[in-house]
């Protein structure tokens, strides 16, 4: 296993420069990579390291784990730990960080090694079981959901979590489509939706939206976004950078109003006799939104959608 992670081919993440820039990263700093992948990113900021600095790296992914421990395992300034970064407040407590940590990393979505597995069920490109899970241990599988999951509540995750326009009519052909035979594979399900879906769009599959909104509610990666935010600026010392890559809009929606909150602070009512503004600003805007060059995007397309965020702990 360990030797053919070793000829497993580099992958190089979206604006991958821009992110490790913005992390303004010195030799004795503490740092998290709050989705490790296939450690680009960490392979950047290990690089610029001294022995004294850290970098603590999470995954929810068995397989990750399992590469950066054969990667990086012997670097004494590596660790990884297994989970969502939903969990970042707690892991920096424990293991002593909380309030020293020098920049935060989130690259959320799926990673380009998921998607390239046919096994893992992520893309309607691949003929695979559809299974979608990050951690496949936890959570049910996207097939499980779709077997047992009513019409309303497919319609609803279809328009909350894709925007599918035609959510209520894929939800029905799915219903329909189960009693004669349970949808158990990508390209059925895939298939299923491009028949459903009137019209198509531009360089675009029929069946993208559908997906990505199921991939997002069965790994509750919404969810871990907030509640990991949650906890992120208490986590980071004074000085200390955010750098958030999304790359939708319902992410990217999260990711900008709390960082504008935490810019803003709490606003007093305007009849108080109080003088000047807010005082429990806890970040400071980096920037304008950083997005793909032209290059970037037409070597790999996965990035067109892409927008990159930066903050900086007061």
């Amino acid at each position: 296993m360990a030797a053919a992670m070793q000829d497993e081919p580099q992958h190089k993440p979206v604006l991958f420069s821009e992110a490790v820039d913005a992390l303004q990263i010195t030799e004795n700093g503490t740092y998290i990579d709050g989705t490790f992948g296939r450690g680009g990113h960490a392979a950047a900021i290990l690089d610029r390291l001294g022995p004294d600095g850290r970098l603590i790296a999470i995954d929810k992914d068995p397989d990750a784990v399992a590469y950066a421990q054969d990667k990086f395992g012997h670097d004494g300034c590596f660790q990884i730990e297994r989970g969502s970064f939903a969990m970042l407040g707690d892991l920096a407590r424990q293991i002593g960080v909380a309030g020293k940590v020098d920049g935060v990393l989130l690259d959320l979505g799926v990673s380009s090694p998921q998607l390239d597995d046919a096994g893992r069920g992520f893309s309607f490109l691949r003929d695979g079981p559809l299974d979608m899970r990050m951690d496949p241990d936890a959570g049910v599988s996207a097939a499980d959901w779709l077997a047992r999951a009513d019409a309303r509540e497919l319609a609803q995750v279809f328009w909350r979590y894709g925007e599918e326009r035609h959510s209520r009519r894929v939800a029905r052909a799915i219903c329909a489509q189960r009693d004669e035979c349970p949808i158990t594979t990508t390209s059925q399900l895939a298939e299923l939706v491009s028949a459903t879906v009137p019209g198509k769009e531009r360089k675009k599959h029929p069946a993208t939206r559908v997906f990505q909104a199921i991939r997002i509610y069965v790994n509750r990666e919404l969810e871990d976004l907030e509640e990991g935010l949650l906890h992120i600026v208490d986590v980071m010392r004074p000085g200390g950078r955010l750098v958030v890559i999304s790359f939708h809009s319902l992410e990217d929606r999260i990711v900008k109003r709390f960082m504008r909150a935490e810019a803003k602070g709490t606003e007093l009512p305007l009849d108080l006799p109080v003088t000047g503004g807010p005082t429990d600003c806890r970040l400071r805007l980096v920037g304008k939104p950083v997005f793909p060059g032209e290059t970037e995007i037409q070597n790999n397309p996965r990035s067109r959608s892409a927008v990159m965020r930066i903050a900086e702990r007061i």
